[in-house]
Formats: C-alpha cells, structure tokens, sequence
C-alpha cells in the first residue's frame, strides 16, 4: 500500500517528485485509519494509475480540529505575510508547470494544451489573492443622526469546506483555496476520487511554500455525502464552497441550513452560443472552438446550445464541421493529441444518449456521433444541425464535443431561446454591432457574458451564475468577500 505516486518523467523540466496519496491532516499525511483505498484511474486507457486513502468521518473532523487550531494563528498572521506565501504559491507551481499538467493529463485525460493551460490559469489565483490580502478594507462613515460613527471591518469567516470537481482539478482548488487563505480563513479541501492526484501535488507544494500546518487539509473519500453532512453540522465550519452538479449542490444547501453556514455554489450550466447576421463569420468559428473544445468540452461554461441566425446559419455550420474535423483524438499525455478522453464510462454513455436522442427526433448529424471501440474513454467531435427543441441535450448540459446547432429570425427570438433553461451561467454573443451587442447582454439571463471572444474565465473577473446556476461569486475581490463577515461597530469620538 504506497504511500506516494510516482509519475513519467515529462518531455521537460523538473524530474516530479513523488506525489502524497494519504489524506493531508494538520500538516501531516495520514494513512485511513481503516486502511481502505480508493483506485485512481488513468481515462486514456482504462488502467489504474494509482489508489488514494479512503477516509471516514471521524477522519474528516480531525481535519476540522487540525483546521481550527491553527485558525487563531492564521487569522493573526499579517496580510502581507499572507500575501508573500500565496505569491510563493504561484511561483512554485509555475516552476513546476511540466509535471503538474502531464499529472493532469494523466489522471483526468485532458490534452497537454488544456492541462499546461489550466496549471497557468490555476497558478494565477494565487497570484491574484496573494494581491487582494493586503486590500481587505474596511469602511467608516458618519451615521446620518450625526449621534455617532458607523465603522465597518472585514474578519475572516472561519472554517471552510471547499468542495471541487475533477474537471479542472488544480484551478477549481486553487480559485478557491486563495481566497479562504487571503481572507485568513483555514479551510478543508475535498476534491473529487477521479483526479485527487494534483489536489495532492498542489497541497504539498503549498506547504512547501510556508503555509502553515492546519491551514490547509484534504480529504479523499468514496462516501462524500456522509463526509460532507459531518463536517457541515461541526459548528466550527462557517463556510461551503462547491463546484459541481446543480443537483448536488441543492442537496448540499440543505445540510448546510442546519448551522446556518453561509454558502458559495458554481452548479451547473447550459451556455448558449449567439451568432447575428452582422457577426464575422470567422472570429466566431475561432471563438467557437475556444468555448466548445476548451477541456474537451467538459466544462461548465462551455458552449452547449449554438444559434446562428437564418441568413449565415448555412456558412456558419459549414465551418463548425471544418473547425471539429480538425480536432486530433489521442491520449492526453501525447504531445500531438488536441482533444483527449472524457472523465470515465459514464461520461461517454452520457453523451452517446443525448446525441442519440437529437438524431432519432430529428436531428441531422454531420460529423461524428459514434463513439470509438478502442481502450479509454473517447467521444469523437460530433455535429447536429437542425436539432429540435424537444432534444435533451438543448437542456442538459452536454459536458463533451457535441456542437448542437439551430437557426433563428430575429433578435427576439435568439434572446428567447438563450434564455429558455433553467441555468444562467454563461452566454456568448457574436455581432459587430457594439450597441446591439450590448442591448443583448443586457436581455440575456447569465452571470457571465462572452461579447465577441470564445472565453470569459480570469482570476481577476467575478465568476458565478444566476437562476439555478448558482450563489455568490469566485474570483475578483468578489471572490475574497466571500470569505469575509462585515463586522460593525457603532462609536463616538
């Protein structure tokens, strides 16, 4: 039973270092008390790369005791001290961008490209927070009576559970883990049993970069419902921070209602993708790949219901079948690969029945559709066109290749269909009408917006959604407020 993981050699840099299995507890990484293993599988071939501690529920409120006995400290502790560890963060995970994302692509499948990618992009939280610490400010004004002062300080909110999906492994902990860490809260990182690998890597080199034991802990489990209600109803625990499934975060609120515990959720998303007749045809065939291909299209801001208008609509889908023939299907850790395999078996079964559904009410399919027999788990890029309202997979999220088109008359109608799900993540619009451009952002029903370009996401941009696509905001400093509570205190002077 290994205590660490031992990965290839990448093509550059550093030689990577062991990589920790065990669950990280105060500093230390602990084996499960009980022993139990949870595989880790490499979805390129099917084959297990590795097996992770499987933690149980009195393990998890060890963590929130380790977590709470250095909350005093870390709390205390200057924010530009604070500031120089989240930068020391950075700089470490730049330096070891080769491994980290040859890790990624091991464990989750992605393409380098996309891997090496989200390392840098995960890296930038750190730089980013590690900005914000020295900015939490507070506020002080007169009271309108003239009877006193109202003074406003910001506190860290305590202890958080932060809760991520294995599709972007390093920056949907690391958008996270900054800001808890800026604000001066300690938190609990529970990532998902699919890719825990680089959770691990990423924890190892904090600590290696001075976060101080306690600050940081993570968790692995295969029960986390149960892990997740335990750590919820410990009174010490102040804040939830997940991303994943709308379904599962509703279930999650829930728990949390118990303790009244403030939550943050990223759910899902079902972005559509406007095209007007005014737009160039070939900067939104660019920003198509971008927003469709980014991660395989396993993402939740990813482009998932494409309308062009009547007049382009032909053009428009005849470039969409170029641009998706292109795409080079291999293993994630092949340099010449460009989209990899999906997560594991139900991903891929998944999409086969909502691209199946579209053609058998129907849809046309142009390219793709049939999923490949070798080892893995691969989807090939898939194009309908033509597809009817009633598809399932213009109102489930399709988190694969599969670019599902229709055509619209008018702006009215495009606005209609944008808006016409019960998410509102992300939108993307395409015209060369500045003003429209805007009109129509403003009627769209997302938290986030793409006017014109094929990706939205950066440290520095408040991301979240609205309707059931979400509460509150990760990055920006929207995303350091999150962990803070707004203390007032009245006085005269």
């Amino acid at each position: 039973m290994s205590s660490s993981y031992t990965m290839p050699r990448p093509a550059t840099g550093p030689t990577p270092p062991p990589i920790p299995t065990n669950l990280l507890i105060g500093g230390e990484w602990r084996e499960a008390a009980a022993k139990k293993r949870i595989d880790v599988f490499n979805p390129s071939n099917g084959e297990v790369l590795t097996t992770i501690a499987n933690c149980d529920i009195d393990e998890g409120l060890a963590a929130v005791a380790a977590a709470d006995k250095a909350a005093p400290g870390w709390a205390a502790t200057s924010p530009r001290a604070r500031s120089e560890i989240l930068r020391k963060c950075h700089e470490l995970i730049v330096a070891n961008a080769d491994w980290l994302a040859m890790l990624i692509s091991l464990e989750n499948g992605k393409a380098l490209p996309d891997a090496r990618g989200e390392v840098l992009y995960a890296a930038e939280f750190y730089r980013w927070y590690a900005e914000e610490a020295v900015r939490i400010l507070g506020e002080v004004g007169v009271a309108p009576s003239g009877s006193n002062r109202i003074l406003v300080e910001y506190q860290p909110i305590g202890i958080a559970l932060l809760i991520t999906p294995w599709n972007f492994p390093a920056a949907m902990a690391t958008r996270k883990i900054a800001p808890a860490l800026a604000a001066g809260c300690t938190c609990i990182l529970k990532p998902a049993t699919e890719t825990p690998l680089t959770a691990f890597a990423i924890a190892e080199l904090m600590m290696q970069a001075g976060v101080p034991p306690g600050v940081i802990n993570v968790l692995t489990t295969d029960k986390a419902g149960p892990l997740a209600n335990a750590i919820l109803h410990d009174p010490r625990v102040r804040k939830l921070s997940f991303t994943g499934s709308t379904q599962v975060g509703r279930l999650l609120l829930r728990e949390a209602a118990d303790q009244v515990i403030s939550s943050a959720m990223e759910l899902g998303g079902n972005a559509p993708f406007l095209v007007f007749d005014d737009a160039v045809i070939a900067d939104a065939l660019d920003g198509a790949m971008i927003a469709k291909m980014r991660n395989g299209g396993e993402a939740c801001t990813a482009a998932n219901r494409f309308y062009a208008h009547r007049s382009i609509y032909d053009s428009f889908t005849d470039g969409i079948v170029d641009r998706m023939s292109r795409w080079k299907l291999g293993e994630g850790t092949d340099p010449k690969t460009t989209l990899g395999a999906m997560i594991n078996e139900k991903a891929v079964r998944k999409i086969s029945e909502l691209v199946d559904d579209a053609v058998a009410k129907g849809g046309k399919l142009l390219l793709g559709g049939l999923r490949l027999n070798r080892p893995g788990y691969y989807y090939p890029p898939t194009v309908i066109v033509d597809v009817p309202d009633n598809a399932d997979l213009l109102h489930e999220e399709i988190f694969g290749p599969v670019v599902a088109l229709q055509s619209f008359d008018s702006d009215e109608e495009a606005i209609r269909k944008a808006n016409d799900t019960e998410y509102g993540l992300a939108a993307y619009v395409y015209t060369s009408n500045l003003k429209r451009g805007l009109q129509i952002c403003e009627k769209i029903e997302a938290g986030m917006i793409a006017l014109n370009r094929g990706l939205m996401s950066d440290p520095a941009a408040p991301f979240g959604g609205v309707k059931q696509s979400g509460l509150g905001r990760e990055g920006s400093h929207h995303g350091l407020m999150e962990f803070c509570e707004a203390k007032y205190v009245a006085v005269s002077w």
